[in-house]
């Protein structure tokens, strides 16, 4: 671990979302010495795990705004690094529907402000071709407005891609290391964790809900996070024919409002909600916010409400006061505050990682190409691509590939191991869960469990016992990556 004599890191990164694991791929082309710092025990656990697994194409971006040139151009560098990737992306497209007269009058304003964000393919559809093109669609819609380019992703997939390419390129990862206090000493910031201390030259603070507190101590504190809580229901792959695009409503001030999507792993998805609240770990689903999606649901597909749920999930986006994202610059500190990303993070990611290092160089990190920059390729966990149960090349090389474990997703025993063994591998039930889909499926664990955790305990070394209690844990306090960055206890003061 690290301690006071470690050697300076060029580049610390605090925070490993979607987000901090972009910066520190993009960084990992450098020749530097970086570090990225995450609190929790794995990488993409937060909001990265809890989002509406979208990739925009930012067609309904306010314009003129660090966002919407982000989005746009994050959407054209994740739709061609995915699949390089092997990060699973569907390009399935939208319809934006409006159900009255009022949204239908707002279709064409939606379609000049995508023209302004510099997407143009956007089309008006009749209510006719519309239930020609989602039969199961509920009456009464008048029409809609197309947005092809609109895509599911695996929300999982995307920032174990990055880390792992930053991981194998060079980048140390810090886990289960939440920072404590940030103080300057000898012309360098010591970051203070609970594992130790790190130093280095320069700070990016890709901190999520946490972006605020962290940018009091290195910055002038310029907004405040307010978690803003989205509920969704996930429905059974039996639902998947209901529907056939992302199925999108004309959003409001504060949301997009309540959308039906299809998942790269063959369900259905309905939400999220968009709740405003003050407490940062309030990430548990509640009676009204799922009463209302079945209402809003009802009328979306109404088929949909009587399939079974698989699962509910609560995810917390990092809504500020401001209506742009809040990527600060402070050369002098050598400090990079990355905040307020909000829902479109994923979508984002990779153009932020530009922006970013960009930046960098302008604030005075020199930047030399590596010669060795190293690919990466994920195993596939979506339904559009073979899965390795089904190739008998992969079975004869590998008789795991062909035991399958989960067999409501179809998981191999092959697989698990594989997770527990990769360059970042997988030390929790939780982590095999997001890197294999192993009890995601609508038994929700109940037959594969025992074996999964036997199989992870095995490979890692760790108890049963140890296992299940860090799952206890983390449905206790829904997930490690919500405990605060800095917890109580005496901090800098500037961190106050």
């Amino acid at each position: 671990m690290p301690d006071s004599q470690s050697a300076i890191h060029d580049v610390a990164i605090i925070g490993a979302g979607v987000v901090g694991c972009a910066i520190a791929r993009e960084l990992a082309r450098y020749r530097l010495r970086c570090v990225l710092i995450e609190a929790a025990s794995d990488v993409g656990t937060g909001t990265s795990k809890a989002n509406t697994a979208l990739l925009h194409s930012g067609f309904d971006a306010k314009p003129d705004t660090l966002e919407a040139r982000l989005v746009r151009r994050g959407h054209e560098l994740l739709s061609r690094y995915g699949p390089e990737a092997g990060i699973p992306i569907e390009p399935i497209g939208a319809l934006l529907v409006a159900w009255d007269a009022e949204q239908l009058a707002a279709v064409p304003s939606i379609a000049a402000n995508a023209a302004r964000n510099g997407y143009t393919a956007t089309r008006q559809v009749s209510a006719a071709d519309l239930y020609r093109a989602e039969p199961h669609l509920g009456p009464g819609a008048l029409g809609a407005l197309e947005i092809p380019d609109e895509s599911i992703v695996c929300p999982f997939t995307t920032p174990l891609a990055f880390a792992t390419q930053a991981v194998v390129n060079g980048v140390e990862l810090a886990l289960g290391s939440s920072v404590r206090r940030i103080t300057p000493e000898d012309g360098v910031h010591v970051i203070e964790t609970s594992r130790g201390e790190f130093r280095t030259h320069y700070v990016v603070n890709a901190a999520g809900l946490w972006a605020d507190t962290i940018d009091r101590c290195l910055g002038p504190g310029g907004f405040t996070v307010t978690p803003r809580r989205g509920e969704l229901i996930v429905f059974d792959k039996l639902a998947r024919p209901l529907v056939n695009h992302i199925l999108l409503q004309v959003p409001t001030k504060i949301s997009k409002g309540v959308l039906v999507s299809p998942t790269v792993f063959g369900n259905v998805m309905l939400g999220p909600t968009a709740e405003d609240i003050s407490d940062k770990l309030a990430t548990e689903s509640t009676a009204a916010g799922l009463a209302g999606l079945h209402e809003r649901g009802k009328r979306i597909v109404p088929e949909l409400m009587a399939e079974e749920v698989t699962a509910v999930y609560v995810g917390l986006r990092a809504a500020t006061e401001h209506g742009d994202y809040q990527i600060n610059f402070d050369p002098q500190q050598r400090y990079v505050c990355v905040g307020g990303i909000r829902s479109t993070g994923l979508s984002a990611s990779m153009a932020i990682a530009e922006h970013v290092v960009e930046g960098l160089a302008d604030a005075g990190l020199a930047l030399a190409l590596k010669d060795d920059f190293r690919s990466v390729r994920m195993p596939n966990i979506g339904e559009a691509s073979p899965r390795p149960y089904q190739s008998a090349e992969a079975i004869a090389a590998n008789p795991d590939y062909g035991h399958i474990v989960c067999h409501c997703e179809r998981v191999s025993r092959g697989e698990i191991l594989d997770a527990t063994r990769s360059p970042l591998p997988a030390r929790t039930i939780d982590g095999v869960r997001r890197r294999t889909r192993a009890l995601f499926g609508r038994c929700q664990g109940f037959f594969c469990a025992a074996t999964v955790t036997h199989l992870v305990a095995e490979a890692t070394g760790q108890t049963v016992a140890t296992l299940l209690g860090q799952e206890r844990w983390l449905e206790s306090s829904d997930d490690a990556s919500s405990r605060p960055l800095l917890p109580p206890g005496p901090l800098h003061k500037k961190c106050r």
